[in-house]
Order: C-alpha cells, then sequence, then structure tokens
C-alpha cells in the first residue's frame, strides 16, 4: 500500500509544476492549495530535496521548485523515494534476504510477474502526464 507520504509528495510534485514560472514556491502556498498539514508537507519536502527531486531556498522568496522538467519525472522514482521499493515480498525487496526455498518457490515467478507490472507502469507514467498546466496568462481573444 502506498502510504499519505507517497501520495502527498505526488501532489507536491503536481502543484510545483502546475505553478512554475521559474521561482520558488513557498510551502504554505502548496500546503493551502493542497489541503495538507505544512509541518507534514515540510517532512516530505526535507526528503525530496535530499533526493534531488526539488530544490529549497530560505528566506524572502524562498520555497521551492522542481530540479527537472515534469516530463523528466517518473512517478516510480518519486514513489521509491518516499515509500522505498516497492516489490511485493521480501524475497524480491531486500537483497540481502536469503530464502531456503527459492530455487524450488513454485510462488517466486507470480510476484516476479506482478512486481515487474507495477514497475513498468509507475516508471511508465511521468509527472507531467498527472496535470494539465494553468493557462498562461496574456490579452484575450476578441
Amino acid at each position: 500500500m502506498i502510504s499519505t507520504k507517497g501520495r502527498y509528495a505526488l501532489r507536491v510534485m503536481i502543484d510545483l509544476a502546475e505553478h512554475s514560472d521559474g521561482s520558488y514556491i513557498p510551502l504554505k502556498d502548496i500546503a493551502e492549495r493542497q489541503e495538507i498539514s505544512k509541518k507534514y508537507l515540510e517532512i516530505i519536502v526535507k526528503d525530496m530535496v535530499s533526493g534531488n527531486l526539488l530544490k529549497g531556498a530560505s528566506g524572502k522568496g524562498g520555497g521551492y521548485k522542481l530540479v527537472r522538467n515534469p516530463e523528466e519525472y517518473t512517478v516510480g522514482e518519486i514513489l521509491e523515494l518516499m515509500e522505498g521499493s516497492m516489490n511485493s515480498v521480501a524475497c524480491l525487496s531486500d537483497k540481502g534476504f536469503s530464502c531456503p526455498r527459492k530455487e524450488s518457490c513454485q510462488t517466486l515467478p507470480l510476484w516476479e510477474e506482478y512486481d515487474n507490472m507495477v514497475h513498468d507502469f509507475f516508471y511508465g507514467k511521468t509527472l507531467k502526464d498527472l496535470y494539465a498546466p494553468a493557462p498562461k496568462k496574456g490579452k484575450k481573444k476578441k
């Protein structure tokens, strides 16, 4: 199951992509638009900055912005940063896990196929696939 941390991280990334104008976006603005506690978002964005998904700046004019273009982020990389391994069973998730039944396990191919589908699904979707850019402000046509 994907936790609120992973789901909220996606919402933060979508919000930043939608409202990007090259400047830093204050966390309080994101929290208000997304109706998420600013305190909780502080924890989430700290991990996202450490994981090189976001840049942060403090002080006047500070906030957060994307490091790359929205089409360069996959949903999979965002979720894995926030959630850890997306594998369904320990023998596939933990490289140090030694299962004595690995060679004779009749269900292992099932879990491998399932994990591959999940991986391909999330890594096949980009951040840009999840939002519609805000319309550009400018002159209205008559």
